[in-house]
Formats: C-alpha cells, structure tokens, sequence
C-alpha cells in the first residue's frame, strides 16, 4: 500500500514538474493568427507584418490565418474554442467590442473567452467627404446637418459595422441627424462618395490615403487623439469642436482564456519586440497604421470601456445588425 502511495506521489510529482518544463520550450510547433477580414484588410497587413518576424524570432512559423465574416465573430469564436495553449491566437479589432451589442446569438463572449496579450495598433478613422464638397470642415457640417435634419447622408460598409457606429456616435454627440446609408462592403460606399452620392463617410485612414491625396476625397477631421503624421493639415474632432470623439480604430491580440501565465508572458515580450523592430515599423507606417502597444493588462481596460461605450451608442441609435 505504501509503495503504492509511493508511486502515485512520484508520478504526481513527475507531472507538475513537467509542466513548466513544457512550457519553457514554447513553442515548439507552429503558431496561427486568425483573422476576421479578408486578405488585404488593415487587421491582415498588420498580422502579416509581423508574421515573419516573429516567426524569426520564436524559431517557428508564425502563420496568418484568414477567416472572414459576421463581423470577425467568425474567427474570434474559433480561437475561443481553440486549446489554451497559446498556439491559436485572434487578431481583434474594435468589430469585437461592438458585436456583443449587436447580437444575441453569440456563442461565445469575446471579454470571458478570450484573454489580452497585447494592444498593437491604431488605425486613425477620418470624416470624408468628396473632394469637391462645399463642405471645409467640421463646423461647415455641422451647420448643414442642424438646417436640414436628416437631408444629409453618410455611407458605411453596411448596418451594424464599426463605420456606421462611428457615424452614430457623431450624430450623438454633435446633437445632428445624418441619415445612414448602408452598403454591402467598403469599395462601393467609396465609389459613390467620392461620386457625391452620399455626402460623408466615416472610414479607416488606410484604404482611402491614395484618394485624399489624390483630391478625390476631402478629410474633414481625424478621430483620435492626435493629428496623423500623414494628414498634418487637418484637425481631430476634439480640435474641430467635438469632445469625447477619440476612440480610432484599434487592432489587438488574444489567445484563449486559461492561457497559461507563462506562454502569454513569453507572447507579449516576442510580440512588443517585433512591434519594436524597423521593418515591421516601417511597414504599418507606408498604411498609415500607428504603433500603440500596451501590455495586457491595459489592453483589458480598453476593452472592457469600449464595450461599455459601444453599447451605449447601439442602444440610443436603436441599431439592429443585418
């Protein structure tokens, strides 16, 4: 019997010291990052920058894993039921802060069963309009909306999308009515903007830096709370009259709740190392993607305001996901 007990003790022994040892040796296979949008979206450029550095780093291929749809739901529900084990990790946005609002059928809630691992970026949202517009700034918008409630228009890449929250949340705190016009992803709502079909847009620096420079779009302002070393000439909201409107677009990574402590230490270091690195900087700089690493714990916070935030705007503007 005490030989028994003997045996089982050192095996349980055995076993707790096996664990750390594991998990000094991560990774020791292949890591995938899944993403929400298609190949060329803002959330794959920056997966894909750091991709190849960290799989320099690590010793193991680091792969970008695309997975679009409802939103992002799609892949962030993959990785929530994925192995806690730090090798399936999720490429989140500010789409995920917003869903939970949108939808009860949900089948996983992004703050419970996905933990932080580190904040990575912003992407400044600007005010556009075409670039003949009679408007010239935030106040010229202002005015028009207030003279003629609902006459005006913004597009967004369709109902319940962080491009329509962001027009809600204008019309909410510039007391104004700008009637939504949703449609079925981001090319045509440029295309009839820049047409003066639709008056304004709320939109991802990134995808339209050609068309502004260009002079076919016209930036009114900047959401965040610095101006973009790209567009120097033109003011955030908070400059333009409008307070409280900061919030840019931000891109995150998670892993799985239960993550050992150990693995989302070692993948928040390898992951601030390679959001350091030259190329990598030089990489989302050429998007007009900024650098805004902040470690898990703040990132938490983050995620946690903006889930507050965003739910309050869905409430007041009655929005209903498609």
């Amino acid at each position: 019997m005490r030989k028994t007990l003997r045996n089982a003790l050192a095996a349980c022994i055995a076993l707790l010291a096996a664990i750390p040892a594991a998990q000094a040796t991560f990774p020791d296979k292949p890591i995938r990052i899944l993403v929400g949008f298609p190949a060329g979206s803002t959330a794959d450029l920056i997966a894909r920058a750091l991709g190849p550095r960290l799989t320099a780093q690590m010793g193991q291929p680091v792969i970008v894993d695309n997975r679009p749809g409802a939103g992002s739901s799609i892949a962030a529900e993959a990785v929530a039921r994925s192995p806690a084990d730090g090798y399936t990790l999720f490429l989140s946005t500010t789409a995920n802060v917003i869903n939970p609002s949108l939808s009860n059928n949900l089948k996983f809630d992004f703050t419970r069963d996905l933990m932080p691992v580190l904040l990575l970026a912003e992407n400044p949202v600007v005010l556009i309009a075409p670039g003949n517009s009679p408007y010239a700034n935030v106040a010229d918008v202002v005015a028009a909306a207030r003279a003629a409630p609902g006459k005006m228009t913004f597009a967004s890449s369709g109902n319940g999308t962080f491009t329509h929250l962001y027009g809600e949340l204008f019309n909410q705190l510039a007391a104004v009515k700008i009637t939504h016009v949703p449609y079925k992803g981001s090319t045509q709502a440029m295309t009839d903007v820049m047409a003066g079909i639709v008056n304004l847009s709320f939109t991802p620096s990134t995808p339209v830096m050609g068309q502004i420079k260009a002079g076919k779009l016209k930036a009114l302002a900047v959401i965040g709370k610095q101006r973009m070393a790209t567009l120097r000439e033109v003011p955030t909201f908070a400059e333009a009259g409008i307070a409280g409107f900061d919030s840019a677009l931000w891109f995150g990574l998670n892993a799985p709740a239960g993550t050992p402590k150990e693995v989302i230490e070692r993948l928040t270091a390898e992951v601030q190392k390679a959001m350091a690195a030259p190329e990598v900087g030089a990489q989302l700089a050429a998007q007009g993607i900024d650098p805004a690493v902040a470690g898990p714990a703040q990132f938490a916070e983050l995620m946690t305001r903006e889930l507050a935030q965003w739910g309050k705007v869905v409430k007041i503007a009655g929005v209903k996901a498609e």
